[in-house]
Parts: C-alpha cells; sequence; structure tokens
C-alpha cells in the first residue's frame, strides 16, 4: 500500500488555505454603481508566499504504520493585500483612479487626460456663448 509522506498533507492543507484567501474577486473586487449611472471596480495588488519542510529523525520511536523514522515538519504561508486604485467607468469614459501617493511628476501625467477634457469642454462652451457680430456704423449730420 502506497502511503502518503506527511509533508504532502501539511502542503495540502496550506494550499487549500492560500486557495480559500485568494480569489479573482481579491484582485478585481466587486463593481459598485453610483447614482450618476457610473460604475467604480476596486483593483488590488494580491502577493503571497509559501514555505513547507521537514525531516525524518533518528533517537526518536518509529511509528507502527510505517517503516521509517518520526517525521518532524511545519508549512507556513503569506498573503498580502494591497490597494492600486479604482477602475471608473462613466459615460465620458473609463479612467484609473490611482490609490497609492505617486510623486508629483506621476501625479502630473495622470492628470493631463483630464485636463484635456477639461480645456475641450471648455472651448465647446465657448463656441456655444459667442454672441453674434453686429456690424454698425454711426454717421452724424
Amino acid at each position: 500500500m502506497d502511503q502518503q509522506h506527511p509533508i504532502e498533507s501539511l502542503m495540502g492543507t496550506s494550499m487549500e488555505s492560500i486557495r480559500e484567501m485568494v480569489d479573482v474577486n481579491t484582485v478585481v473586487g466587486d463593481p459598485v454603481q453610483t447614482q450618476d449611472g457610473s460604475t467604480i471596480i476596486p483593483i488590488s495588488k494580491v502577493s503571497f508566499g509559501f514555505v513547507a519542510g521537514g525531516g525524518e529523525y533518528a533517537g526518536g520511536v518509529a511509528s507502527p504504520m510505517t517503516d521509517g523514522l518520526p517525521f518532524g515538519g511545519g508549512a507556513g504561508a503569506g498573503v498580502s493585500v494591497q490597494p492600486m486604485g479604482f477602475l471608473v467607468c462613466s459615460q465620458n469614459g473609463v479612467r484609473l483612479l490611482s490609490a497609492s501617493c505617486a510623486s508629483p511628476m506621476e501625479r502630473i501625467v495622470e492628470m493631463i487626460p483630464q485636463a484635456l477634457d477639461s480645456l475641450k469642454a471648455m472651448e465647446e462652451q465657448e463656441k456655444r456663448e459667442e454672441r453674434p457680430r453686429v456690424d454698425a456704423a454711426y454717421q452724424e449730420n
């Protein structure tokens, strides 16, 4: 009969725990609808690490179920979830709002599309508000 080594059980338990903690909804969160019809989707960065190890040591009493030496081992895992930003989908388009503290230059680069949209809107507003041109001549007798 082929028996499973104890380290396989430790690894299986740890990997199952990680699988329960990290799924696609952890990276791309559930969308949230706003009153103006926009949809906001949270985006996160997920990192995880895993380690397992063990050994069989002489000097102890062997288990009656195995012919080998006593086993000692352990496993561990860690998960880090870091918010990266929010994907905002609205009638005006899709944009990514960063959640990290960026350098001033990065913030300027991120704001360029928004500034261009604002300038375009101002130009269109000015065109709509242009007053008709009236040519008049005044003549005194």
